[in-house]
């Protein structure tokens, strides 16, 4: 397998198919969970938005949402292993894109009365937005790399009225220049955020970016497993890149899993303490 400059195996070939069995099939091997760990967390913080902001159905725009994973997880209250089933089991193999999206568009009408939240995708993939829009899982995409260019006035306007920003696992391959680009598309409106990361990428200058544009950071208690290793070769890169970033993995990458931390960024004169209290304080 190849690696990328992270060290990580490049998954990128399953992120660019017409429908996610790719996807499935192959980080169903690497008993991959992160979205359904981050989903009890996602979902505080939207219905404290809720509550706080007054807002009966926030927008929640996902970075590097590939195929609407987490929508799907939090729009229908799906669980991995009934998209593993899903996408894997059965007779998925046999059945056509179009046959996969109605199925897709059945589950979605019939656990999501009433939509209590809106969700937008953000991703370099095409191909995996056009799936997640056809499903239902989201509802508005952009297809743009915010690493390199900046947002069109189009892009800039489906993102407009962005309430919260959540990702689980692309900060890293992202940087500030993306969230602070997606910032700067609300015209003073600062959404909250809540990004999943990988140990092995510093998290400092987001915090230090968004701190600058109003934002208070807090770097939640508790580790996440994201998945485990492809390969030794992978595991072996990953602890050379922590050891690099003064990260010590003993019992826990090296035990086999990628582990990832929670950090949560709201506006600095957000009233609610909630997720602050809960918190602690360091980056």
């Amino acid at each position: 397998m190849q690696v990328d400059t992270t060290g990580k195996i490049s998954l990128d070939h399953i992120y660019t198919q017409p429908d996610p069995r790719a996807y499935f099939g192959t980080l169903r091997k690497l008993d991959y969970y992160i979205p359904q760990v981050a989903r009890p967390h996602f979902a505080e913080l939207i219905q404290e938005y809720r509550e706080i902001r007054e807002v009966p159905s926030p927008t929640v725009l996902d970075l590097g949402c590939s195929y609407g994973i987490n929508a799907a997880l939090l729009r229908c209250g799906a669980s991995m292993d009934e998209l593993y089933e899903r996408y894997c089991d059965g007779d998925a193999a046999a059945q056509t894109r179009g046959g996969l999206l109605a199925r897709d568009r059945e589950l979605v009408q019939s656990r999501d009365r009433p939509r209590r939240a809106r969700f937008l995708g953000l991703d370099s993939s095409g191909d995996a937005l056009s799936y997640a829009l056809g499903a239902g899982f989201i509802d508005g995409a952009v297809n743009a790399d915010l690493e390199e260019n900046d947002l069109t006035g189009a892009q800039r306007e489906e993102l407009s009225g962005t309430d919260l920003v959540i990702s689980t696992g692309c900060v890293g391959y992202v940087t500030e220049k993306t969230i602070i680009r997606v910032v700067e598309a609300q015209d003073g409106h600062k959404p909250w955020m809540a990004h999943f990361v990988l140990r092995m990428f510093p998290f400092a200058p987001v915090a230090d970016r968004l701190a600058e544009a109003g934002y208070e950071t807090v770097h939640r208690e508790g580790l996440f497993k994201q998945r485990r290793f492809a390969t030794s070769q992978e595991q072996t890169l990953v602890l050379d890149s922590l050891s690099d970033a003064g990260v010590d993995p003993a019992g826990l990458e090296t035990d086999g899993w990628l582990y990832a931390q929670l950090y949560v960024s709201r506006p600095v004169d957000t009233d609610a303490r909630t997720i602050i209290d809960l918190a602690s304080t360091e980056k």
